[in-house]
């Protein structure tokens, strides 16, 4: 049986460590933030769309995407930020559909999605199940002051426009929890591992 795994948590929590852990294992991972890259690259009506709303301010001299200047601006402004998630969001998960459908025609059974804002933009209907990478409120805000380079104040702002992490946890069929050693979440994702290739 076909199965689609939707891989998810909040900022900062360790999504990665586990998405790269399951490449390892063989598995098929389609990533959404590589897709997001992909529509927008230059020549692509998303970054058409993008230049109209946002202007040329967000281009490069070369014509591509800033996406440090763009990150800018919708930071700040929700309302902004809702304009290019409605650009790109569908477009994002078109492609992802069709590499799903690649990998499964070239004998794949099970595909992970790994979706950063799975809940937030209304995907659980293209999975079937759901798996959360969890930490605590606070590791999660030093493990992004740590990674970014930035203030207390701003990682909290960053976290809190996310769904909070007990909210995912509660919605989700399996959660990893990493908030302790990279071997205790590396154990936790072999034992998933192992329970998926039983049932392939």
């Amino acid at each position: 049986m076909k199965r689609t795994i939707g891989l998810t948590g909040s900022i900062a929590t360790g999504k990665s460590t586990v998405s790269r852990r399951l490449k390892k294992a063989g598995f098929a991972v389609v990533d959404a933030d590589v897709a997001a890259r992909k529509v927008v690259e230059k020549g692509t009506p998303a970054l058409e769309e993008i230049r109209q709303y946002f202007g040329e301010a967000v281009l490069t001299d070369e014509g591509e995407l800033d996406r440090a200047k763009l990150g800018e601006i919708i930071f700040k402004d929700a309302k902004k930020r809702a304009i290019l998630n409605k650009i790109v969001h569908p477009k994002v998960q078109a492609y992802m559909l069709k590499e799903r459908e690649a990998l499964f025609k070239a004998g794949e059974t099970i595909i992970f999605f790994d979706i950063p804002l799975l809940y937030e933009s209304h995907l659980e209907d293209i999975v079937d199940q759901i798996i959360v990478v969890r930490t605590s409120r606070q590791t999660e805000i030093e493990r992004l002051m740590a990674r970014d380079g930035i203030s207390e104040e701003k990682a909290i702002q960053k976290i809190d426009t996310q769904i909070p992490i007990e909210e995912k946890e509660l919605r989700a069929d399996f959660v990893i929890d990493n908030d302790g050693s990279l071997e205790i979440t590396k154990k936790q994702v072999d034992q998933l591992i192992r329970h998926l290739k039983n049932f392939q």
